[in-house]
């Protein structure tokens, strides 16, 4: 159950749901992934939870920053979760996995993703379903998938290709190679680097031109 908590005489509303924070400052909102470990993973419940809020959010759409923490953008899906799971399970595991990134990719305004820390396997399913991705100097993005005998069934092998080309993305799913932030954006991973990627993201979102309804 997601709460939204206003408070008197401040510019934004804060809700609240144990998988995130969402702030909204001057036409921004900001949703911040959260968990008790810091690490950002995206359980069953947190997926279902972040599908619901940007469907709830498109209703009155406004542009988006998706962000963690210093360290964590996410760690990507739980895999004790995963290993719990039977194949009808795991299958559906997938679907609403896929339904949250097409739900992220569709919404009707701008969604950029401020990346610090680790930005893996699901957790870049997510950024790459935002529509733009501006990362901290020492981001490092992963789909490690495969050094555990796992592939991603979220749509991240349809998306990378398309930003990286073939060869990159093999290396990253294939190999389970990392790639830092400079050799992301070389590759067209991000599309820019900044000390502070949810500042450049609001300062790029603040020279969107204005839709009028």
């Amino acid at each position: 159950m997601l709460r939204i908590r206003a408070q008197d005489g401040a510019k934004c509303q804060v809700l609240t749901a144990a998988f995130f924070h969402l702030e909204q400052h001057d036409g921004v909102r900001v949703l911040r992934l959260q968990s008790n470990d810091g690490t950002n993973r995206l359980t069953q419940a947190c997926v279902l939870a972040l599908t619901e809020a940007f469907r709830d959010l498109a209703r009155n759409p406004e542009p988006m920053i998706v962000t963690g923490n210093r360290k964590f953008f996410s760690a990507g899906a739980d895999l004790t979760e995963i290993a719990a799971l039977t194949g009808p399970e795991a299958y559906e595991f997938s679907r609403i996995g896929q339904t949250l990134m097409n739900t992220v990719e569709r919404f009707p305004r701008h969604v950029y993703a401020a990346i610090s820390g680790y930005c893996m396997g699901g957790g870049l399913d997510l950024g790459l379903a935002c529509h733009q991705r501006i990362a901290s100097p020492g981001a490092i993005f992963g789909h490690r998938g495969a050094a555990l005998g796992l592939i991603t069934g979220w749509g991240g092998t349809q998306r990378l290709p398309r930003l990286v080309g073939k060869a990159k993305a093999l290396e990253m799913f294939v190999a389970a190679e990392k790639a830092h932030a400079r050799d992301a954006l070389s590759c067209g991973l991000i599309d820019a680097m900044a000390e502070d990627p949810v500042a450049e993201a609001a300062r790029r979102i603040s020279s969107l031109p204005a839709i009028c309804v």
